[in-house]
């Protein structure tokens, strides 16, 4: 199987390269595929350094499968070339609503890989990645009819540069020094930002349209979800606050064992100090995490729970990789 991962050089190329490696994927033939800034230059897989080529003039014949994360500009040009000779795995959001490609969670809705049209996978936004691998395994058993998100997302989820620009804020504030901010709209350091991406229709932003929008496509269309998107100064690691209404009644312990057995989630919920996860613990781990299991009292078939999850793995590389692994079986 050959390989080519185009954005390499950032942070969920990285990652992408790190579970390839973790997993001993099949690989004969690997590309790192960037821009001309970072054509020429070496990254290593598996001890061995492979130059990284410029996108502008690879040849995609050369990959049986092409990872793209670098950015919806890029995708919306280079992506459908790349789909004329390869199978593409898109990590943007611009293929993601297409009615021709399938955007897919493995553990939710692989067998929409059958529906691929255009030889383009998207992968979802990292949010509704963790979101969805939650609702599953309780939609197929009480039928969500509503669910109410709010997300506490890390800088990572903006790319390198907001990790770099969240550092360096808290050095200047710890310092007492002057704060601009470059890539967010306010002072990230100590703060909490209710605003990711731009705003759209009725005062949501598009990152919250996004969760909304995909989570259908993915789970059911018929769900009712409302969320609000928030930046919160944290390196890696995305938590939401997710309130579910059900059709069905439930129990707490159904819904504890049902998510603990589920592919790809954990539950870790004990009721004591500490006994809940948090984004410092979950970073670097492939599971989706849950906690604070409890029910809404104020609404009828209705609980809370609190998820984290790593939005470089679980949100971008290692979701990618494994709808990799899925179109393999399926192409079988």
């Amino acid at each position: 199987m050959n390989i080519a991962i185009v954005g390499a050089t950032g942070n969920v190329g990285r990652k992408i390269l790190e579970v390839l490696e973790k997993k001993n994927f099949p690989i004969d033939n690997l590309y790192f595929v960037a821009s001309s800034k970072s054509a020429g230059s070496k990254l290593k897989f598996k001890g061995k350094e492979i130059v990284v080529e410029n996108l502008e003039s690879f040849d995609f014949s050369k990959s049986d499968i092409t990872f793209f994360s670098a950015g919806s500009k890029i995708s919306e040009k280079y992506v459908p070339v790349a789909a004329q000779q390869s199978v593409v795995i898109d990590n943007s959001s611009f293929f993601r609503m297409d009615p021709d490609v399938p955007l897919i969670v493995p553990q939710v809705n692989s067998h929409h890989i059958k529906n691929m049209k255009k030889n383009i996978i998207s992968n979802p936004n990292c949010s509704t990645a963790q979101l969805v691998i939650i609702l599953k395994p309780l939609h197929d058993l009480f039928k969500i009819k509503r669910v109410i998100i709010s997300t506490y997302q890390s800088t990572s989820g903006a790319g390198k540069a907001p990790m770099d620009e969240l550092l360096e804020q808290t050095k200047l504030s710890l310092e007492s020094k002057k704060i601009v901010s470059k890539n967010f709209t306010k002072q990230i350091a100590f703060n909490a930002i209710p605003h990711i991406d731009t705003f759209a229709d009725e005062g949501y932003t598009k990152e919250e349209l996004k969760m909304v929008n995909e989570t259908k496509k993915i789970l059911d269309q018929n769900i009712q979800l409302t969320a609000t998107c928030v930046r919160i100064p944290v390196l890696i690691s995305h938590a939401e606050s997710i309130n579910i209404e059900f059709e069905k009644e439930f129990t707490l312990k159904k819904i504890s064992e049902t998510l603990d057995k589920a592919d790809g989630c954990e539950v870790i919920d004990q009721r004591k100090d500490g006994g809940y996860i948090t984004p410092i613990e979950a970073a670097g781990k492939n599971e989706t995490f849950v906690s604070r299991i409890r029910k809404d009292n104020t609404n009828k078939n209705s609980v809370n729970l609190w998820c984290v999850s790593d939005n470089l793995l679980r949100g971008a590389a290692l979701n990618a990789v494994e709808i990799a692994e899925t179109y393999i079986k399926y192409k079988k």
